[in-house]
């Protein structure tokens, strides 16, 4: 993407061509490059774009459009929660969605096949796994979207039935038709693979706007950490056992020492559990519990995560009031973040007098200036629309791309808007596709990563085998080469689902390559190097599955 520029560069964003499953943890294997934007990347004039509010819409009335990033909006359910979600049989805990849909025979069907699949894997049953299928199918048939999407899956892999990419995009669509967002997920994925963007980019930026909005209400972490089990050949080591939760070794240390009263270690538990980092499940009241507990020692960093967590009930209630004193001190601090909330709630008229579209703008500059990416974003969104000041794309440009360098998820998702629309830089499907996609993968459904690692970590690798190559066929490029790796690392375990019972070594192997195939596409160099010795060796499966893709 990158290209040599002889005048002044406006920016450099860098972005990850995993589609930035890294853009806020880069993970090895991956090569990073860097989008290099000139004054040519950018329209002479977008001011007349009909996409945009009119020239006169300034101040508060402004924030009703389209672009509005100021709502109220609350999403009705969690998408984790619905009928197709396979969360609720990962997790005991978490409850069944509500609905009529789940007590219809068709929705009995998918779960226990569902169940009954994930067992088998576990256990290395292909008996078991076969029968799985069967009900899976039978709940498919019956019109059940998550069945469907199941099928599709199954289908694609080609797991107690012929391969058929035909037949798994047309189960795929059928699912996405009625709502189902991983089918939705797999049909974007093909699309981009086969760069028909036009098709792709409608998708993916649904997708990521379901996925900005469920990170408001859910349960796990805005951002899932991509962790990649192999390094090269060899397992990871050193990022499997931080990954390990409350039972690694550094976290009940740190634990300790928060107990003894080290406002450090008090702050890193609240971010821990705040984010649900390393391996932890997301847990606001501890993370309000641990930042309470840092101020009281003296740590003025908490301040500020104790003013965002009133500002969005985070564990407590709501309480504006309260997040505008604790944003306050903390700004007095000097934590620049503060500033960024404090112009929120200016914006909004939330804990202050009046809305204040003024102050709010100083606050948002305040927190730009020394370099917060929120200020960017927010700054960014306030010329666009035009909210208190004169619009100016090219500022708001700026700002949401140097907000974008910071893997800011909503300013990707606005810098994906204008490259998709053609407002302020010149339209590049392609771009936003990328850009749609790295947010998208941010989802709920995204949490698959997290108990295939968990399983993987238990000694369960068919269940983490069968949890990655979920993923793998939504198109996230880490869950693609773990699948690989788990497949040429154990292949002689019972752990891989062909045909006809368990994976002949053909199978195997061309499912692996097809899996290193789909990651060296995205960018990882490891699997481009499988890739490339395989041709270089004259391995015979290669040439068999390339021949197989092109049918």
């Amino acid at each position: 993407m990158a290209r040599v520029i002889r005048r002044p560069l406006l920016l450099l964003a860098a972005v990850s061509v995993a589609i930035v499953a890294s853009l806020v943890h880069p993970t090895a294997g991956v090569r990073p490059f860097v989008l290099v934007l000139s004054v040519d990347d950018f329209l002479k004039d977008s001011s007349a774009h009909p996409s945009l509010p009119s020239a006169d819409s300034t101040g508060a009335d402004a924030d009703a459009d389209e672009w509005d990033d100021f709502a109220d909006d609350t999403p009705a359910a969690d998408p984790l929660l619905s009928p197709s979600s396979w969360v609720p049989l990962l997790d005991p805990t978490s409850p069944r969605p509500s609905g009529d849909e789940q007590d219809s025979p068709a929705d009995s069907l998918f779960v226990a096949g569902a169940r009954a699949m994930l067992s088998a894997a576990s256990e290395g049953d292909d008996v078991a796994f076969v029968t799985a299928a069967a009900q899976i199918e039978a709940a498919a048939t019956a019109g059940h979207p998550g069945a469907q999407s199941a099928l599709a899956f199954l289908s694609s892999a080609g797991m107690t039935r012929p391969a058929s990419r035909s037949r798994a995009f047309l189960l795929h669509k059928f699912a996405a038709d009625a709502g189902d967002l991983q089918s939705k997920m797999a049909i974007a994925y093909s699309y981009f693979r086969q760069e028909m963007y036009e098709e792709a980019v409608k998708l993916y930026a649904e997708l990521a706007e379901a996925a900005l909005t469920s990170s408001l209400i859910s349960k796990e972490p805005p951002v899932i950490e991509p962790i990649r089990l192999h390094s090269g050949t060899e397992e990871n080591k050193e990022a499997l056992r931080k990954s390990r939760g409350e039972d690694d070794e550094d976290f009940q240390i740190t634990e300790y020492q928060a107990q003894r009263g080290n406002s450090a270690a008090m702050y890193k538990l609240g971010l821990l559990y705040y984010y649900g980092l390393r391996g932890l499940r997301r847990d606001y009241v501890k993370a309000f519990h641990w930042f309470s507990k840092a101020v009281e020692k003296g740590d003025t960093r908490a301040m500020e995560l104790l003013g965002e967590i009133y500002a969005r009930g985070a564990g407590v209630e709501r309480n504006y009031t309260e997040a505008y004193k604790w944003l306050t001190l903390a700004a007095k601090q000097q934590h620049y973040s503060a500033y960024n909330g404090l112009g929120y709630l200016y914006v909004k008229g939330y804990g202050v007098e009046k809305k204040n579209l003024t102050k709010a703008r100083e606050y948002f500059k305040l927190a730009a200036d020394n370099k917060e990416a929120g200020g960017h974003y927010n700054l960014g969104v306030l010329y666009l629309k035009g909210i208190g000041v004169k619009r100016d794309i090219m500022e708001a440009c700026n700002h949401l791309l140097q907000a974008v360098n910071a893997g800011q998820p909503k300013a990707i998702y606005q810098v994906a808007k204008l490259f998709q629309k053609g407002i302020g830089l010149k339209k590049n499907l392609h771009m936003a596709t990328m850009l749609y996609k790295s947010v998208a993968e941010r989802g709920p459904w995204s949490s698959l990563s997290r108990w295939a690692l968990e399983s993987y970590l238990k000694g369960d690798v068919g269940k983490a085998l069968l949890l990655y190559s979920r993923m793998a066929d939504l198109g996230y490029e880490v869950a693609q080469s773990n699948a690989a790796w788990i497949l040429d690392r154990y292949g002689d375990q019972s752990i891989c689902m062909g045909e006809s019972g368990f994976c002949t070594d053909m199978e195997r192997h061309l499912r692996a390559h097809a899996l290193w195939w789909q990651a060296s596409e995205q960018g990882n160099e490891h699997a481009a190097l499988l890739i490339g010795d395989a041709y270089y060796y004259g391995r015979v499966c290669i040439t068999i599955f390339r021949l197989a893709e092109n049918t």
